[in-house]
């Protein structure tokens, strides 16, 4: 038998019926709070998370699907509705094509409440070049970039693993702003799950080696830039001891603080160019670099060269990552110096201690750079697909950044 009490009624429906029924065990006033009313609230629990699950907003909000991933813990939200129709060809001036008409939409998703300082993004577009599966845009908390190597080792994971090619197909071309790129997935040989991803990047090339400028703040701090798909300042900590840093989590605040005035410094004291794209010439991060410490190194082949860097980006933006365009600029300095050869690889650590591995496929020249063409392999993982909402009359519509 069901009693269905009305809380206004209780007491009269006791005291009328049975009037001693609360006051004797077991139907005692704690009971009757413990199990009457505890029933009455996750009643209207159930009720409110139904609510909950089925409301939809109005028609004048703003409304974005995404698909969540990561790579070496590096995030990639796939944006999958909102996005703009281009009218623009080229993978590039669809790039300028979205800072111009959709940068607004950009901060709402990269940066809070609906994401954070390290947010990073992209939009899938169709292909531009004859042979390409599709082209993509990155984005981040500042704008949008070139390439990104993390962000395609996550979108060959996500494409394969559900199911938008067939399980045959193991390698996909893809357009990016910095040139055409190549990947191919290693697949378990049973559940065809991805469990690696390998591509080649764009040329990769020493722009400068071994200078040295006055850092305000810092002192004065030796590096070089390479280009991996973006250009990067590599800060080598190891023969920076000035800097008196150490690539982990701890000194998280001192790697972006001294990380952004090296940047500021060497914009504002070297013009970059590139021997293809205009638009490739800014100065995208910097990097530093060290030895690995946590990679274990009683594996190690004789091939393999091991070290850790820090990728700082962007509006000081952490990769989570090794970074695979950094890597690649890496390896392109290692060879540059003679430090590395066709047939060895590099292992690098990230700040949390995820890897990438990269070696030179072939030897390439891009304009006056001798230039290798690297391999970066690594790991992506489904985390979730998400949906937000923007009402018209919220003023933080457009995000914030901390």
């Amino acid at each position: 038998m069901v009693w269905i009490i009305s809380m206004d009624a209780k007491s009269s429906f006791c005291d009328a019926t049975v009037p001693n029924m609360l006051q004797t065990p077991p139907y005692s006033e704690l009971w009757y709070q413990r199990r009457v009313r505890g029933s009455l609230q996750k009643v209207m629990l159930s009720n409110a998370i139904s609510v909950l699950r089925s409301w939809q907003p109005p028609e004048n909000w703003l409304k974005f699907i995404t698909f969540e991933c990561h790579t070496a813990g590096e995030p990639l939200r796939i944006i999958l509705s909102g996005s703009p129709e281009f009218t623009t060809k080229s993978i590039l001036q669809k790039r300028k094509e979205l800072k111009e008409t959709w940068d607004s939409k950009r901060k709402l998703l990269m940066r809070e409440p609906r994401g954070h300082t390290d947010m990073y993004g992209a939009i899938i577009t169709g292909p531009t070049s004859p042979d390409s599966d599709f082209g993509v845009l990155f984005m981040h908390n500042e704008g949008y970039s070139t390439m990104c190597g993390h962000g395609i080792i996550a979108l060959v994971t996500v494409v394969l693993n559900i199911g938008i090619f067939p399980t045959t197909k193991s390698t996909l071309k893809i357009d990016a702003p910095a040139g055409q790129i190549s990947a191919s997935a290693r697949r378990d040989p049973v559940s065809s799950k991805v469990e690696s991803v390998t591509f080649y990047n764009v040329p990769s090339f020493c722009f400068l080696g071994d200078k040295t400028l006055q850092v305000p703040g810092v002192g004065p701090i030796r590096f070089d830039i390479g280009f991996g798909g973006a250009f990067y300042a590599y800060v080598d900590v190891r023969q920076n001891p000035i800097l008196n840093l150490e690539l982990i989590p701890k000194y998280w605040s001192q790697i972006i603080n001294k990380a952004q005035l090296i940047k500021t410094t060497i914009i504002n004291s070297i013009n970059l160019k590139h021997p293809l794209e205009k638009d490739l010439e800014f100065l995208y991060g910097v990097i530093f670099v060290g030895d690995a410490v946590h990679i274990d190194e009683s594996n190690k082949k004789d091939n393999e060269i091991y070290l850790k860097n820090v990728c700082v980006f962007a509006d000081g933006q952490i990769d989570r990552s090794p970074c695979g365009t950094g890597v690649s600029g890496l390896i392109a300095l290692e060879k540059h110096k003679g430090r590395i050869t066709v047939g060895q690889r590099l292992v690098v650590e990230s700040i949390i201690n995820t890897i990438f591995k990269v070696e030179i496929a072939r030897l390439d020249k891009i304009g006056e750079f001798e230039a290798v063409v690297p391999r970066v392999e690594g790991s992506a993982f489904i985390t979730g697909r998400s949906e937000f909402w923007v009402d018209p009359d919220d003023p933080l519509s457009q995000g914030f950044l901390l």
